[in-house]
């Protein structure tokens, strides 16, 4: 079908397909491609839109991906975007694009902590929610209970909820009609002033920056000489296109039109996501752009080979053009050297971020443990905020330590209930709410410290319901508590990396785990070697590695006692020196080994 490169603005249809994780979000912009024969069937494959190996191979969306389809005259700008939690920020710059969205359910499962997440997001833009069950050709589908769970919950009538099977293709264009209908056209003037949002970009090697870009008022011409409003800088247009999912060349975009912008830009600074482009001559007022997502993990990055730290620099400064919810700032560590303190929405971004980093610009990493921020307030009354172990101030100086709280929303099915609050209060989590959505499942919210999220939470509450629970969350607020800091000391010698910020009640069972890890890891040297963990001056934990030991009696065969005595204590006055002295090197391979400790 050829499309309209040129549509009216009444017949432009943007939405977003959003759902929780493994919904069917991929297999239904899938359908779609087909159905409108956007791509032809013999290039077609599972996952057409997710461009990255690392989704085809987890099964997941990582980046919010773009493309504009036709359906019975109107042009349909579609983006699908990632289902999990940690990649949320992807969904709301997606929202800032659109007029509507398609809120998809799974009909065998219903709604999700995600789903609900989603729905409120795009109750926040004021945006259109089409709902969609979906996976209607499974045996175990419920679609008429879960259409009452949904009406209760979101309060969508159940008899506008769409019933669809992305994988089949069954009720696909019945879905297409009903966004022709209930979404509304976008708005704009096309005489005023050009402004365009970059709502997303990424790095060419050969082009520079490649930037989508929605145009809200104006037009976007071939050849128009643009200011980048943040950045303060002017560019040519060299290339203006559509995806269609192929990249296709326009001569202009219109007013609520989707496309990507190609300028000739190599700093890829100048063209961040939520940056405003206006026309030089006659500019424009700057669009609101997004707020900055707010880190909840951090982790340090060191290059393996000492030598690779610029190109660590250069290829964050690449990764955060197309995924501008990681933040970085150089640290050094007296174990791993020079690398970046980074920041991340949760553990999967942190994950599929040190995957991206070592694939697509062939770097070699070392992560540290992940850590949260807390905030220290002295005794003079400053405040000081402590991303690192090795920041914490010493315990003399201390009035209190906060640290960041989080408002988790659980939902599961009701028989684990007493499983999941036991779990919840063993992380020092406070219940505020329980809900019932219906006779068999539940919704429970629970104020959680972020420390006791970010290790292992996600997979103790999966594994505690069978995978049948999903967890949503947001950051509360901060809380004082009995925090304290544990140091690791290798013959005597504190370690910085292997310093943890931890709760009172836990620092004990730390410091036993780590010193036991570590005894394993560690080579023999030719000295005994103590491992301790210390609480300010106080030791709670210690183990030791024991000498190697070279046989200084073999050639001592009969004879008198006194001359094997005086070799060994000449051997013992040898190791009693070089313990003095000699430093215990730690092989790149513990330190890894060490920080996975959690896992």
């Amino acid at each position: 079908m050829t499309p309209d490169l040129d549509p009216p603005l009444d017949r432009i249809r943007n939405l977003a397909v959003v759902a929780h994780v493994d919904h069917g979000k991929s297999t239904l912009s899938d359908r779609i491609l087909e159905l409108t024969g956007a791509v032809d069937a013999r290039e077609m494959r599972e996952q057409y839109l997710d461009s990255m190996d690392i989704e085809r191979e987890r099964g997941i969306t990582i980046k919010a991906q773009n493309v504009r389809v036709t359906w019975k005259g109107h042009t349909v700008h579609l983006i699908d975007t990632p289902g999990h939690v940690d990649f949320g920020y992807e969904v709301s710059r997606s929202l800032a694009a659109c007029e509507g969205v398609v809120l998809l359910v799974d009909a065998a499962q219903g709604i999700e902590a995600q789903t609900l997440a989603n729905a409120y997001q795009a109750l926040e833009h004021d945006l259109e929610i089409v709902a969609a069950l979906n996976k209607i050709d499974l045996p175990a589908a419920d679609p008429d209970r879960y259409a009452a769970e949904i009406e209760k919950v979101l309060g969508v009538p159940a008899g506008e909820i769409l019933r669809i099977s992305a994988k089949t293709g069954q009720g696909v264009a019945e879905l297409l009609d009903a966004v022709c209908e209930r979404i509304p056209p976008p708005r704009g003037d096309p005489s005023a002033p050009l402004q365009g949002l970059v709502f997303d970009s990424y790095y060419d090697q050969y082009r520079g920056v490649v930037s989508s870009v929605r145009v809200v008022n104006g037009r976007l011409g071939a050849g128009a000489r643009l200011r980048f409003v943040q950045a303060g800088r002017t560019h040519d247009v060299e290339e203006i296109g559509v995806r269609l999912p192929a990249a296709t060349l326009v001569d202009a975009l219109g007013p609520g039109e989707v496309g990507y912008l190609i300028a000739g830009i190599k700093d890829v600074a100048e063209a961040r996501s939520g940056e405003t482009v206006t026309e030089a001559s006659r500019p424009a007022e700057p669009l609101a752009g997004y707020q900055d997502p707010k880190p909840m993990v951090f982790c340090g990055l060191y290059p393996v080979d000492g030598d690779e730290l610029s190109d660590l620099r250069e290829a964050l400064e690449k990764l955060r053009l197309n995924d501008a919810s990681v933040t970085y700032q150089p640290e050094t560590s007296g174990a791993l050297g020079f690398g970046f303190r980074c920041g991340f929405l949760g553990l999967l971004h942190m994950e599929i971020v040190r995957e991206r980093l070592e694939r697509e610009f062939g770097l070699s990493l070392i992560a540290t443990a992940p850590s949260v921020e807390y905030r220290a307030h002295l005794t003079d009354g400053s405040v000081v905020e402590v991303h690192n172990p090795s920041e914490m101030p010493p315990p003399q100086k201390l009035e209190s330590i906060e640290e960041p709280y989080l408002q988790a929303t659980i939902l599961s099915p009701t028989e684990y209930t007493g499983t999941l609050m036991e779990l919840c209060q063993s992380r020092r989590g406070e219940m505020r709410r329980i809900e019932y959505l219906g006779p068999e499942r539940l919704e429970l919210v629970y104020r959680i410290p972020l420390a006791e999220v970010v290790m292992d939470f996600f997979d103790a509450l999966k594994s505690r319901t069978k995978g049948y629970a999903s967890l949503d969350y947001e950051p509360a607020d901060w809380e004082a508590a009995d925090l304290v800091k544990i140091d690791v000391l290798l013959n005597g010698v504190p370690v910085d990396a292997f310093s943890a910020i931890v709760h009172k009640s836990q620092a004990q069972d730390y410091g036993r785990r780590m010193t036991e890890k570590l005894r394993e890891l560690i080579p023999r040297q030719l000295f005994d070697v103590p491992i301790q963990a210390a609480v300010g001056g106080r030791m709670i934990a210690r183990e030791t590695v024991k000498a190697k030991r070279k046989d200084v009696l073999a050639k001592c065969y009969g004879g008198d006692i006194t001359r094997k005595r005086k070799l060994l204590e000449k051997q013992k006055e040898g190791k009693k020196r070089m313990k003095s002295i000699g430093r215990v090197e730690v092989p790149q391979e513990a330190f890894i080994q060490a920080l996975r400790l959690e896992e």
